[in-house]
């Protein structure tokens, strides 16, 4: 069996398994296993109750990985997050009680409620997967995956995430309401007991490490590396942008499809796996400018925008 091919069926099985538990969004489960192969983290801003928190708790039963639940709250201290050094009296030195951020997958629940001091704390984790307290550098056990969520019509008592901070994710996701049909289906699978109760781990930790480093042996054409960057770029010229995306929205545009192309069993990325991913991998980075908002417009109207106007190259 290829590689491809087994990343791409070990892919479909953590899929099933979370919808187990989700129903209806394979588009935004399959963007979560796309982060998590992609070593990124996402974002899913979306109202309380269309399953967020589930999604994140489903993703590590697939994996047996360990997990961790933060509920950011004004209170909340960076030391609550990272951890911190204890004075043992017994042997007269300081020891290093881990936090919580020492997981596979950490759930940061409810992220922009913290103050930027302490959601700034997740900043060195995120990007170079280790943590520094007192001086001492610690590092974080592989795979490591940031699942932040934040609720975009409540804004008493939030701090926004500063861009530094939304930069580091590498998608954001949007749930969603489920179908009248959909619905059903949730409440058929409750009567008894919650189906997040019966995930069943799939794969190994071992396996998604595996699959982490295969996804980067997918072909992408020199065309298509082009492309992704005239989309980057095109965001930093548009009029209705004070802000566009960094180089860092380009190596997550080129991960992703390679990500995205493995899940579908192809050792190529395609055009379509860059359009499919630029709203997800896009739109958070982006800041408007105070016209674009009065006219009412989005950044995904914008992505969507500029998806349209550039080019797609021809890929032999």
């Amino acid at each position: 069996m290829s590689e491809i091919r087994w990343t791409a069926e070990r892919g479909a099985t953590i899929i099933d398994e979370i919808e187990s538990v989700i129903v209806g969004k394979r588009q935004a489960v399959e963007t979560a296993v796309i982060g998590l192969l992609c070593s990124g983290h996402i974002l899913i801003e979306d109202i309380p109750g269309v399953g967020k928190t589930m999604l994140a708790k489903a993703l590590a039963g697939a994996l047996g990985a360990i997990y961790r639940r933060i509920q950011f709250t004004p209170d909340l201290l960076p030391a609550d997050v990272t951890g911190t050094s204890i004075f043992n009296q017994k042997t007269g030195e300081f020891a290093f009680r881990p936090g919580p951020v020492f997981a596979n997958v950490l759930l940061a629940d409810e992220i922009n409620r913290a103050t930027p001091k302490t959601q700034s704390s997740l900043l060195e984790c995120m990007e170079e997967f280790q943590v520094t307290v007192d001086g001492t550098t610690h590092v974080l056990e592989r795979p490591f995956f940031v699942i932040a969520t934040e609720n975009p019509i409540e804004y008493r008592g939030t701090y926004p995430l500063p861009e530094a901070q939304l930069d580091r994710f590498l998608m954001r996701v949007s749930m969603g309401y489920p179908t009248a049909e959909q619905e059903v289906v949730v409440l058929d699978r409750q009567i008894k007991e919650h189906p997040i109760h019966s995930v069943k781990t799939v794969v190994e930790k071992e396996d998604v490490l595996r699959m982490q480093q295969q996804i980067k042996d997918v072909h992408i054409d020199p065309s298509l590396k082009q492309y992704l960057v005239e989309l980057v770029s095109a965001t930093r010229n548009h009029a209705m942008l004070a802000l566009g995306a960094s180089p860092r929205a380009s190596l997550g545009l080129m991960r992703t499809g390679q990500a995205r192309a493995a899940l579908h069993e192809r050792e190529f990325v395609l055009p379509d796996d860059i359009k499919a991913l630029a709203p997800a991998v896009l739109c958070h980075r982006l800041i408007l400018k105070p016209e674009a908002r009065v006219g009412r417009a989005d950044a995904a109207q914008l992505v969507a925008e500029i998806v349209d106007t550039v080019p797609v190259p021809v890929v032999h």
